[in-house]
C-alpha cells in the first residue's frame, strides 16, 4: 500500500501573495484584500491558540518558501537576529505603522491632510517607481489612501522577507515576524502531586 501525498494549505497560499500584488497593478483598491494577512492570524490565534496561522497558512511564508527555496545561501544566522530586542522592534514598528496608516486614513477622510497615493517603502521612503493602475474606479480618497498604505507595509515586509530568506534561509523572516512573536502557544496548565 502506498502513502498518499497530501498538499497542505501553504502549498498554494503563496498564490493569495501573488494574487494581492497583481491585483494591486489593476487598481490599488484591491490592495485592501491584503489586511486579511494582518486580521487572519489573530483570528486563527483566537480558535486554536497555537500557531496554526505560520505553521500551516500563511501566504508570505509560502511565497517565501517557493521563491527562495532554491536560491537561499544559507548563511548562518546572526545571533541578533533572533534576538527579543530585534523582534520587539518589529511588533513596534508594524504597529505603529498601522497605527499611522488608519489615523492618517482618518485625516484623510476628514480632509485634514492630503492623501499619499504613492508606496512607501518602511514608513518614509518613497518607492522610486508609479504603480501602473489599469483600471481606475471612483473611489475616495481615504479609501485610496489607506489602500496604498496596505500596501506599502506588505511590500516593506516582503522586501525584508526576500532578503533575509534569501541570505539565511527562505522562512527566515517567521523569525521576527510579529504574528509569530505574538501568537505564542496557550499554555497548558500541568497539574502536580504531592507525594508524602
Amino acid at each position: 500500500m502506498t502513502k498518499r501525498n497530501t498538499i497542505s494549505w501553504q502549498d498554494w497560499s503563496f498564490l493569495i501573495t501573488l494574487a494581492i500584488l497583481g491585483l494591486s497593478l489593476i487598481n490599488v483598491s484591491l490592495a485592501l484584500i491584503g489586511s486579511l494577512c494582518y486580521i487572519g492570524p489573530f483570528v486563527y490565534y483566537l480558535k486554536y491558540h497555537n500557531k496554526t496561522w505560520c505553521q500551516k497558512v500563511c501566504p508570505r511564508a509560502s511565497f517565501l518558501n517557493k521563491t527562495l527555496g532554491k536560491l537561499s545561501l544559507h548563511l548562518k544566522r546572526p545571533t541578533w537576529l533572533g534576538s527579543s530586542n530585534i523582534k520587539s522592534f518589529f511588533v513596534i514598528y508594524l504597529s505603529l505603522n498601522l497605527f499611522f496608516a488608519i489615523m492618517s486614513t482618518i485625516m484623510v477622510g476628514l480632509g485634514r491632510v492630503e492623501a499619499l497615493l504613492y508606496i512607501r517603502f518602511f514608513m518614509f521612503y518613497k518607492a522610486p517607481f508609479i504603480l501602473p493602475q489599469l483600471i481606475q474606479f471612483e473611489l475616495p480618497l481615504a479609501m485610496l489612501h489607506f489602500s496604498y498604505r496596505i500596501l506599502s507595509m506588505m511590500s516593506s515586509t516582503l522586501l525584508i522577507g526576500l532578503i533575509l530568506g534569501f541570505l539565511y534561509t527562505p522562512r527566515m523572516w517567521c523569525t521576527i515576524c510579529p504574528v509569530n512573536t505574538l501568537s505564542k502557544p496557550k499554555q497548558e496548565k500541568v497539574k502536580t502531586r504531592i507525594v508524602l
